[in-house]
């Protein structure tokens, strides 16, 4: 597919394998080929991912990894690194390490925004046996929103929850003596880090500075999946537990238990997947929320949503080609087992929607975010974008449906607003995320006000 999003093609860089020539006086007509080194698997793999040929690279994949990142899952891995980090640019030299009984491979891949540690895992059989992100070294620093003043507040690390899964994090604090209303800030899916980064953009943060210019003290963290990412993939029942919501009770606890915080003014802000599972979350710790903002909250079956997404993106240029069409069919037929009463435990990740394991759409069958929503007695705020393609504004009427017999609930809507949250103009597409921008200062102007008026 040629989209903005995926990784543009290598020019002029040459992969060297470890071949023998077969020529020469005195030597055998042929020789062996020996077995390339792991380095050069590596970036063979990474050469065939970034060229577009991600069925080649599938095709050097052990066979557990393969169930994980088969050719479509490598394709959406290949979308998510240039929307994290901008337009793909090169790859540097390899090093490697030996982890017995495996070898990782580490590869700085250059991008517009940052220079990213790409790392291959290779096992004995000279397979890929892994492939995730490594160091991430930002190579471009954006000035604050308009509406941040960096000197009214201050910030320090903190660490979230208790072993063997402790996380960094943020306390960006208001100055004076408080006690301050404080704020929780929950991510969207994937392994996000405590920004939100995406490329250049850190709209969590935006939101940290912009409420806390505002007297607002905001504690935000690095998700499991980001600071665990092996000991994530190991594990084989993962669900939205696991995932998002025990880090964000641990959050909350420890932010009501800081001092100079009034432990009766503490919110949850959620974006995007955070949004979602916020009233999950705050069903789960009665008492301790004042209240839950809503960023770009989907209200119905996650599953229906990414084959949406995916129509969506396919649809940009137009006819569609014989391979997206191939993608958009394979995807429906994810969507629908994971809907399926036939959905088991032992259901292959490979089978369901970007290879995550059965345990987690058998998890959420059994959360029902509008009925949750309903049955809490806290204050609400929802936000909806009118560019949103990632949740869709039409994913805002069941909520307000669910929630029109309760009093304290607000509802915002920006129509010039993508899923960022960020301004612009015309149908939204993933690359205007690597363009730089900061979150729309009337949604921070309302989470204030909304915050500081309970």
């Amino acid at each position: 597919m040629n989209r903005r999003l995926l990784f543009v093609a290598l020019a002029g860089l040459v992969i060297v394998l470890l071949m023998l020539a077969a020529c020469g006086a005195g030597k055998p007509a042929a020789t062996p080929t020996p077995t390339p080194a792991p380095a050069s698997i590596a970036l063979s793999y990474l050469e065939a991912i970034a060229s577009g040929n991600y069925t080649a690279a599938a095709a050097m994949e052990a066979p557990d990894m393969l169930a994980a990142a088969a050719a479509a899952a490598l394709e959406q891995i290949a979308q998510g690194l240039v929307l994290q980090y901008g337009e793909y640019q090169s790859l540097g030299e390899a090093a490697t390490a030996s982890v017995p009984p495996y070898i990782n491979v580490t590869i700085p891949a250059t991008f517009a925004y940052a220079t990213v540690g790409l790392i291959v895992t290779i096992d004995a059989n000279n397979q890929v046996a892994g492939f995730h992100v490594g160091s991430v070294t930002p190579t471009v620093t954006p000035a604050p929103a308009a509406y941040v003043d960096p000197d009214s507040f201050t910030e320090g690390n903190v660490t979230v929850g208790s072993a063997p899964w402790t996380l960094p994090g943020t306390l960006t604090m208001p100055k004076g003596t408080g006690p301050f209303p404080g704020v929780v800030l929950i991510t969207g899916s994937g392994p996000n880090d405590r920004d939100e980064t995406i490329g250049v953009n850190k709209p969590l943060r935006d939101i940290a500075w912009g409420l806390a210019t505002q007297g607002i003290a905001v504690l935000r963290y690095d998700k499991r999946t980001l600071v665990y990412a092996s000991e994530m993939a190991q594990l084989s029942n993962i669900t939205v537990k696991e995932e998002v919501t025990d880090d964000a009770i641990a959050a909350i606890s420890l932010l009501r238990s800081t001092p100079n915080i009034d432990p009766n003014r503490v919110f949850l802000i959620g974006h995007s997947l955070g949004a979602y599972l916020a009233p999950r979350i705050a069903a789960e710790v009665p008492g301790q929320l004042a209240g839950i903002a809503m960023l770009e909250a989907p209200s119905g079956p996650l599953p229906q949503l990414i084959l949406m997404q995916t129509e969506y993106l396919a649809s940009l240029e137009g006819n569609l080609t014989e391979q997206e069409q191939q993608q958009i069919d394979t995807i429906k037929q994810q969507v629908a087992l994971a809907e399926s009463p036939g959905l088991t435990p032992s259901t292959p990740a490979s089978e369901l929607p970007l290879g995550i394991p059965a345990s987690y759409w058998l998890d959420l069958r059994t959360y029902d975010p509008l009925a949750t929503a309903a049955s809490l007695d806290i204050a609400m705020f929802f936000s909806q974008g009118g560019r949103d393609y990632q949740v869709p504004p039409s994913e805002l009427g069941p909520w307000e449906t669910a929630l029109a017999g309760k009093s304290d609930v607000t509802f915002k809507e920006y129509p010039s607003l993508d899923h960022l949250l960020f301004a612009g103009t015309g149908p939204s597409t993933p690359a205007e995320y690597a363009v730089p921008s900061h979150v729309a200062g009337e949604v921070v102007s309302d989470l204030a006000a909304w915050v500081l008026s309970h």
